[in-house]
């Protein structure tokens, strides 16, 4: 389910409140997709995850899993920490194990994969 709250506000916001919210525009085209979509299910659980284990868990080729994350990254829904674990970043997600995802713009309740 996707809850789309349009801000257009360009203004940054003062110290100590809410993270700055990803580009709008990037921020629909990546999760336009399915498999995109399914790499966020399993990454808002909060547990950092290797591209191998995304892919395991998605049942999808690890390269491809590989070139979705990279457009997911650049569209800020995630980063690569150490050891090339992935995960969305923390500041995004409201509470753990709620497969929440509330990236200013959107709130995306993102079920467990089937």
């Amino acid at each position: 389910m996707l809850l789309c709250i349009m801000n257009t506000a360009s203004t940054v916001p003062a110290a100590g409140s809410a993270p700055v919210a990803p580009a709008l525009t990037p921020l629909l085209a990546a999760i336009g997709d399915p498999v995109r979509w399914r790499i966020l299910s399993e990454l808002s659980a909060g547990e950092p995850l290797m591209v191998i284990e995304i892919a395991e868990r998605i049942k999808r080729d690890a390269g491809l899993v590989s070139k979705h994350l990279a457009v997911l990254r650049q569209a800020g829904l995630v980063v690569a920490g150490r050891a090339r674990l992935y995960q969305i970043p923390k500041q995004y997600l409201p509470a753990p194990g709620q497969r929440l995802a509330d990236y200013g713009h959107c709130l995306l309740r993102l079920d467990a994969a089937p």
